[in-house]
């Protein structure tokens, strides 16, 4: 795992998305999900591409499953954009680099 994606929980999921200083792309995943092992790459060449645009961190959904509920999070890998603090978009699935860099660029 990338030193540039940070992992979080429900100790530190509230005050890293609000004292972020850029949008927040959190990843939801699991370990034995596959098309989450698909977009881990995807997220970790972003992070240094929109590197002081956009901080991506992300929340195993087994170990969190008290966030998950809190943000619907059904399906894997799930993707929250957040700005201001606030939940701004929501990305179900995997999908390609160019794609989601679209999608996220649209919103920053």
């Amino acid at each position: 795992m990338s030193a540039t994606i940070a992992h979080l929980n429900a100790e530190n999921f509230n005050a890293t998305i609000s004292g972020a200083k850029t949008p927040v792309l959190v990843d939801f995943w699991a370990p034995w999900c596959g098309p989450c092992k698909a977009i881990a790459p995807i997220l970790e060449e972003l992070s240094t591409e929109l590197a002081g645009k956009l901080t991506i961190c992300k929340v195993n959904v087994d170990d969190n499953g008290e966030l998950s509920a809190q943000y619907g999070v059904r399906a894997i890998p799930t993707l929250l954009l957040f700005k201001g603090g606030q939940l701004a978009e929501q990305f179900v699935g995997m999908m390609d680099k160019a794609t989601l860099k679209s999608k996220v660029g649209a919103k920053l």
